[in-house]
């Protein structure tokens, strides 16, 4: 006879031999050769929401976003909408004695936009500012060609220097838009300094934003102090202040 103790161990013994329950396993979806026929049916019915017409491709992804319209207001369809938009703003700048060679085209980013949700006052300046520069390289060439140009930018010789700036915010602007920029010089009995104005005129509101009014001082680099520029340069000036271009 086995003692109780001897029972014990052969009931473990058991236990730990005796086979295990096969473990039921998740069962996986499969297709079968119909299931296929049917998706590929879909794919080729051009009535299917899972159309795929030849030549294109499929998502990337089964939660690739889907396609969105583009969300500028002022474009359409019409590939010269966009080109009238900015005809309308050039013209209007021109008839208004801005110079025609020297116009600006700003775009608006989201990152101009400040708490509230226009773009902030701040950045103007900047837009003011690129537009003037580009006003320099056209008054630049017609002072002396492509030389002179990278002189007056590089502040070597005879240039100009900000005195002062004014600006008048007239519209809220926000994304997307695009501003063109013109100038305007203002001349005066000084020989010394002019006033440049500036418009700022939106394709999206067809309208202008704001302008200003940045008083200019002629300024020698090279000897560090203001100056008369010459009489070719106050005969190029008067007749841009006169009608607006900058003409040799």
């Amino acid at each position: 006879m086995f003692s109780s103790k001897r029972l014990g161990a052969l009931a473990h013994a058991h236990v730990l031999l005796s086979p295990r329950r096969p473990c039921s396993l998740p069962q996986t979806a499969s297709l079968s050769g119909s299931s296929l026929k049917s998706l590929q049916d879909a794919f080729r019915d051009p009535s299917s929401p899972f159309h795929i017409p030849p030549g294109q491709a499929g998502p990337e992804s089964p939660d690739s976003p889907p396609s969105l319209p583009d969300p500028t207001p002022f474009q359409s369809s019409h590939p010269t909408a966009v080109g009238s938009l900015a005809e309308n703003a050039r013209a209007k700048l021109i008839s208004m004695g801005c110079d025609a060679g020297s116009l600006w085209e700003q775009s608006i980013a989201w990152g101009h936009h400040d708490s509230f949700r226009h773009v902030n006052n701040a950045h103007y300046l900047r837009f003011i500012e690129s537009g003037r520069m580009v006003w320099l390289m056209a008054l630049g060439k017609v002072l002396g060609g492509e030389e002179r140009v990278e002189a007056m930018l590089a502040g070597q010789g005879v240039s100009i220097i900000l005195k002062s700036t004014n600006i008048n915010f007239r519209r809220p602007v926000t994304f997307p838009d695009t501003l063109l920029v013109g100038q305007r010089p203002i001349t005066s009995s000084s020989r010394t300094q002019f006033t440049l104005n500036t418009v700022l005129y939106s394709y999206a509101q067809q309208a202008i934003v704001a302008d200003s009014d940045s008083v200019l001082v002629w300024y020698d680099y090279d000897n560090l102090r203001k100056c008369d520029p010459g009489d070719d340069t106050w005969r190029i000036m008067k007749a841009a202040s006169h009608d607006g271009q900058v003409e040799g």
